[in-house]
């Protein structure tokens, strides 16, 4: 009989996954597709009824051209009186003869619902850094709308590092990045030195920023970093960036490579629940990157007694 404890997939086969609890009481969510060839959303009234709810293609990649191929992570905002979904696309392999050359490009929706209406496509979300870059997402903070995604920076060791900057537009930037992380860990530079697929938080005084590293195989693991919600968040020095991972693969469980979360709120209104795509196991047959088999989980976030979240583990609520 199986261990009621141990925490099953809510949706399989959809990686990077993202949750988001509107104003109009639905929850929406999108994630990366295993064929990275469209946008895909669907909505209900609680996170167990996105299980079957219908499933709606909202934006396909054009067959060639700059973002072509590859479409990774999108995320789906509300900003300004519009939905934005913010999403990575790489160029067809003729243009670059490279396969990860991803920049990031954003598609807006100014219909209440945004599985209906039409998306328009706002173009390139430009950093003043044309390197391989991806995993945005968008918070805002005492009025101001801020961008926060991972980029390659070619004098850096690394895959890539974690960014910030205000917004002027929410499909322009306000202002020039400013890095808050990069790989240094041991549990960070496994396979890949890769700092990415950040995630904001703020609860209890502070603002959470929660982000994974290594390779997508059971390295995978999660970080983060905090700030006081009163200090300047363009600030590399009003971060603190926790050594150690605080949600990474359960062998015991078999539960493999935890990542690219995201945060959303309960059913009840008030629990936050930690949203993550995993493996349920380590041979992967293929190419990793083809391979569908990442799902999403969904548990309870908890908290310790200095108002510091606690991840536990992936394959537990």
């Amino acid at each position: 009989m199986q261990n009621p404890e141990i925490l099953q997939p809510l949706i399989e086969q959809r990686a990077d996954p993202f949750i988001i609890r509107h104003t109009d009481g639905y929850y929406y969510f999108t994630a990366s597709v295993p064929q990275y060839d469209r946008i895909e959303l669907r909505r209900a009234l609680t996170i167990a009824g996105l299980v079957d709810a219908e499933k709606v293609d909202v934006w396909h990649k054009p067959d060639t051209g700059a973002y072509s191929e590859l479409i990774w992570a999108p995320e789906i905002h509300f900003n300004d009186g519009a939905w934005y979904v913010y999403f990575a696309a790489a160029p067809s392999r003729e243009i670059k003869h490279k396969l990860f050359q991803h920049r990031m490009y954003a598609i807006r929706n100014t219909n209440a619902n945004p599985l209906e209406g039409e998306w328009e496509f706002m173009g390139q979300i430009d950093t003043g850094i044309d390197t391989f870059c991806l995993d945005a997402t968008t918070f805002t903070h005492k009025g101001q709308l801020y961008y926060l995604w991972a980029q390659k920076d070619v004098a850096i060791e690394g895959n890539s590092n974690l960014y910030i900057a205000p917004m002027k537009t929410p499909w322009q930037l306000g202002g020039p990045p400013v890095m808050l992380s990069k790989p240094e860990f041991d549990w960070e530079i496994r396979g890949f030195w890769v700092n990415e697929g950040p995630s904001v938080l703020k609860k209890n005084g502070k603002i959470f920023i929660s982000y994974s590293a290594s390779a997508t195989d059971e390295n995978y693991a999660m970080g983060i970093l905090w700030a006081d919600e009163n200090a300047d968040v363009l600030d590399p020095a009003s971060w603190t960036k926790s050594p150690q991972p605080v949600l990474q693969t359960c062998f015991e469980h078999g539960v493999y490579g935890p990542g690219h979360n995201s945060f959303t709120i309960g059913d009840d209104g008030e629990t936050v629940m930690l949203v993550y795509h995993a493996r349920t196991y380590t041979e992967i047959i293929g190419d990793p990157l083809w391979n569908p088999d990442r799902h999403t989980y969904v548990k309870p976030l908890k908290w310790d007694e200095q108002g510091m979240p606690v991840f536990g583990k992936p394959s537990v609520a």
